[in-house]
C-alpha cells in the first residue's frame, strides 16, 4: 500500500525500535503506508537500508538510526536525532527485544542479564528521552494526541518452564506500561501494550539446542509479522478520544 497524503498518520513522526526484521520491519512499512515519517533504530544497518529503501519505493519516507540501545547514550542520541532530523515525535514503537530460554540450572547469568538489557533497561531509556517530544506533539499537532505502543508477549501473562527470566522482563513490561499510561493520560500520550503470542520470528533462532526440544509450540501455526503491525496500525490511528490500552493475540491454535 502507498502512502499518501491523506493518510491517517500523515504529518506525523514514528520510531520503531528493533526495525531491522520481524515486527518491527512490518510495523515501519505499516505506519509509513499511514503516512508517518518513520525513523528506523536497530543495530543492523544494511537491514536497515533495505527496509528504507523498500519504503522510499512505495512513496513513504523513513531514516536508518543505526544505534545500540542497551546503551543508555545510544538510546537518547537515536531519539534526539529523530526529533532533530524531523522537528518532532509522534510515536514510539517500543519493539525491541530478545528471548533467550532454559531453565535456571542450564543457562546462564549473562543470557538472563541480556534480555534484561534489552527487554527492559533500553526501554526505559528510549521511553524516558521520547516522553518530553511526544507531550509535545500531542499539545502541538492536529492530531491532539501521541502514541507509545509496548510490544510484550504472551508470557507477560502465563508463566512457562524455561522462560522464567522472559517472563519476568514481559511481566514487567505491562506492569510498567499501565502505570504509565495513567500517568501520561493528562498529557494526550497514549499508551498501549501488544502481548503477541506463537510468531514466525528471529526470535526462536535465539534459542539453546535444550530448549527447542521442549516443543513448547509444537503443532501451532504462528502469527506473522504483518498480523501484530497491523494490531499496532490500528491502535495508533484511531481518533483521539478513543485509547486502546491492551492488545492481546494470540495465535488461533494457541491455548496458554
Amino acid at each position: 500500500m502507498n502512502a499518501s497524503p491523506a493518510g491517517a498518520l500523515a504529518g506525523t513522526v514514528a520510531l520503531v525500535t528493533g526495525a531491522s526484521s520481524g515486527i518491527g520491519a512490518a510495523t515501519a512499512r505499516r505506519l509509513a503506508s499511514e503516512g508517518a515519517t518513520v525513523a528506523l533504530i536497530a543495530r543492523r544497518r544494511d537491514r536497515l537500508r533495505c527496509l528504507a529503501e523498500g519504503i522510499t519505493r512505495q512513496d513513504g519516507r523513513a531514516r536508518v538510526v543505526e544505534a545500540d540501545i542497551t546503551d543508555p547514550e545510544q538510546a537518547y542520541q537515536a531519539v534526539q536525532e529523530t526529533r532533530e532530523a524531523f522537528g518532532r515525535l509522534d510515536i514510539l514503537v517500543n519493539n525491541a527485544g530478545v528471548m533467550l530460554l532454559g531453565t535456571a540450572l542450564h543457562t546462564t547469568t549473562q543470557e538472563w542479564d541480556r534480555m534484561v538489557s534489552l527487554n527492559v533497561t533500553a526501554l526505559l531509556h528510549v521511553t524516558h528521552a521520547a516522553v518530553p517530544h511526544l507531550i509535545d506533539a500531542a499539545a502541538t499537532s492536529p492530531r491532539q494526541v501521541a502514541d507509545i505502543v509496548n510490544v510484550s508477549s504472551t508470557a507477560g501473562r502465563i508463566a512457562r518452564p524455561s522462560s522464567s527470566v522472559y517472563n519476568l522482563t514481559k511481566f514487567g513490561l505491562n506492569g510498567f506500561t499501565e502505570a504509565l499510561r495513567q500517568e501520561l493520560l493528562i498529557e494526550r500520550v497514549r499508551v498501549s501494550v501488544v502481548e503477541p503470542g506463537t510468531l514466525q520470528t528471529e526470535l526462536v533462532h535465539h534459542l539453546g539446542d535444550a530448549t527447542r526440544t521442549l516443543q513448547q509450540v509444537s503443532g501451532i501455526e504462528p502469527l506473522q509479522a504483518a498480523g501484530i503491525a497491523d494490531a499496532i496500525g490500528y491502535i495508533v490511528t484511531r481518533e483521539r478520544r478513543m485509547a486502546v490500552n491492551e492488545m492481546l493475540v494470540r495465535a488461533g491454535d494457541q491455548t496458554w
